[in-house]
């Protein structure tokens, strides 16, 4: 395969906490691992020339770069980044994947200018009223060597407030990613719950379950906050407010237990030479739980894909978050998307999905 066909990915150099320092080594990490593969670096004139210290010389052929004139900020309002800065590095990547430089872009910047500026730009796919944010939690039962296991979780914070509709689109989208991170032909969907019983729950939930029995997802029922971790279903779908709620609550107490297993580690010199004696045990168990290995929230429901990278990952999550990127244009997203879009959706709806699945293969 020439260097002309090869999937490029358009990287969003200087978004997040840290920029260049570790968003391009994330690249070459991600380099690496897909020859079959190129990245569009789009970056100031500043962090565009560090590219060469940063990134190998023998991987540099399979690297482009443009240079943007701005950068939006983690705090901007969302509204201001979308109108002001038209040439802010966020705005050229997703612009990228707009006229076909790139199938896929990734940007560890600002949540809300991202999801704005993809909406704005790429538009939403027919069917669907609103992109959700999609990330994989870990589970118990997902793949502990690999990291292809665990459950797509959506909406994580893009929609506060959603109908029965909105939730029936995302249980669709859901189960479009699952399939395409797990290789599960009809991945099971459930509609996260305050109990498994389907008279539990407010109206919202209630009238999204029933909309989504009528259509042929994999539909289990629902779910309580305790299932995720156990992988008892592999999509798991809630409003975007719930759902935000549930990440950054299970964020806070994974860092309180890993805060709380050094302390006990470290108490005295009994405990000390114990963790010592214990250390192959331990990088394990850190290499099941390490977020970096799960880092890539997918923005769904785009024409177009957009997967936003956390602000303060290291070089080994934003890796990944281009991997992930990498896999979901790979595998034809979009196309999968439109067409499972196309089942359930009005007349009107399903054949302009069915078209755009036809242009995207």
């Amino acid at each position: 395969m020439s260097d002309s066909t090869l999937l490029t990915l358009a990287v969003d150099v200087d978004g997040g906490d840290h920029g260049a320092p570790v968003t391009l080594p994330g690249v070459a990490t991600f380099l690496r691992a897909h020859p079959q593969a190129r990245v569009l670096l789009v970056g100031t004139s500043d962090s565009l020339a560090q590219g060469p210290s940063l990134i190998p010389s023998n991987l540099l052929h399979r690297v482009d770069t443009l240079e943007a004139d701005d950068v939006v900020g983690m705090d901007e309002p969302p509204a201001q980044a979308l109108k002001n800065k038209k040439r802010s590095t966020m705005r050229l990547a997703v612009d990228a994947v707009k006229n076909g430089t790139a199938q896929a872009c990734v940007s560890a910047g600002n949540t809300g200018a991202l999801m704005a500026t993809a909406r704005f730009v790429l538009k939403t796919l027919p069917g669907i009223d609103r992109p959700a944010i999609a990330s994989v939690m870990p589970t118990h039962s997902g793949d502990d060597a690999s990291g292809d296991g665990g459950a797509v979780m959506l909406d994580l914070g893009a929609n506060a407030q959603c109908t029965p509709e909105h939730l029936l689109q995302f249980a669709i989208m859901g189960s479009a990613l699952a399939s395409v991170i797990m290789g599960k032909e009809r991945p099971t969907v459930a509609l996260l719950n305050i109990g498994e019983e389907d008279i539990k729950g407010n109206p919202l939930v209630k009238a999204a379950a029933e909309l989504i029995r009528q259509t042929d997802l994999n539909f289990i029922g629902n779910v309580e906050g305790t299932d995720i971790y156990r992988g008892v279903a592999d999509v798991v779908v809630c409003d975007g407010f719930t759902g935000n709620v549930a990440l950054k609550a299970s964020e806070g107490a994974a860092k309180l237990l890993a805060q709380m297993l050094r302390e006990e580690l470290t108490r005295n010199p009994l405990t000390t030479l114990l963790a010592a004696f214990s250390a192959p045990m331990l990088k394990r168990f850190k290499a099941r739980v390490d977020p970096s290995r799960y880092n890539g929230a997918s923005l769904l429901g785009l024409r177009g894909i957009v997967v936003k990278s956390h602000g303060g990952t290291d070089a080994l999550g934003f890796a990944t978050a281009i991997g992930r990127a990498h896999d979901e244009a790979k595998a034809g997203l979009i196309s999968q998307l439109a067409a499972r879009i196309g089942r359930v959706a009005s007349p009107s709806g399903a054949r302009a999905a069915r078209e755009l699945g036809a242009e995207a293969d």
